[in-house]
């Protein structure tokens, strides 16, 4: 007769333990994350001050672009360098800075239709995440596929500034959703691997570039999704 062990349970009830407390901390940060990105975008659209030296001046906004760039590669880069203090930091300032650069998106579309947009992005995100959480197959293989999908869609996306054709926007609309959505569902699962790979409190560098992976997946969704969805205003 087979015999049970409660102490077997035990390197099972940690490792559970340990990935609980490194996804809180990690979707914390995320919401987090976007709420200072709300905030800031609906305090600049407010203010015709604030819009008219941002987007006025190209320069202004390049400098933005870049700086948030920036951010983005050295919380990537520097993960495991950088003081858990300093890894909050950057990425409060860094959204912070796409709430000023999204803000533009309140001036140009309606606020009931922004808010559906988010509401409709918000459930397919939860969706997709939690599937890639529970998901038993290993979906590393799709990393490449995802990354030469992304880099296509940036080629696309800058020929679709200079070119202006209606078919093309659809398109890249579209293929922006699928590569995001799959994005999302491969993040989901790849933070459970940097979980068990990293001793990672609520606020290490580990769980705040968990976070910014997954806040770019959900703001690159939602903005994608918005191009279908979203309602510009009529002086727009």
């Amino acid at each position: 007769m087979p015999t049970f062990d409660r102490y077997d349970t035990l390197p099972r009830l940690r490792d559970a333990d340990v990935l609980a407390a490194f996804m809180r901390g990690v979707y914390g940060w995320m919401c987090g994350g976007l709420a200072v990105t709300a905030a800031t975008a609906w305090i600049v659209s407010s203010s015709p001050l604030l819009t008219s030296a941002i987007f006025g001046n190209r320069m202004v906004f390049w400098v933005l672009a870049i700086a948030q760039l920036g951010i983005v590669f050295t919380l990537s880069a520097r993960v495991d360098r950088l003081a858990s203090g300093t890894a909050t930091l950057l990425f409060l300032l860094y959204s912070a800075l796409t709430g000023v650069t999204l803000s533009a998106i309140l001036l140009v579309y309606t606020g009931q239709s922004v808010f559906t947009t988010f509401v409709v992005a918000a459930g397919m995100f939860g969706a997709l995440a939690a599937y890639g959480t529970v998901a038993r197959r290993q979906l590393s293989g799709l990393g490449q596929f995802l990354f030469m999908g992304l880099i296509g869609l940036v080629i696309a996306s800058v020929v679709g500034l200079f070119w202006h054709n209606d078919a093309l926007q659809f398109l890249i609309s579209f293929i922006g959703v699928i590569v995001f959505a799959a994005l999302t569902v491969y993040d989901a699962q790849r933070l459970k691997e940097l979980a068990f790979a990293t001793s990672a409190g609520p606020t290490s560098g580990a769980t705040i570039v968990g976070a910014l992976a997954l806040y770019l997946d959900f703001i690159n969704l939602f903005l994608f999704l918005l191009r279908f969805l979203g309602n510009r205003r009529d002086d727009w």
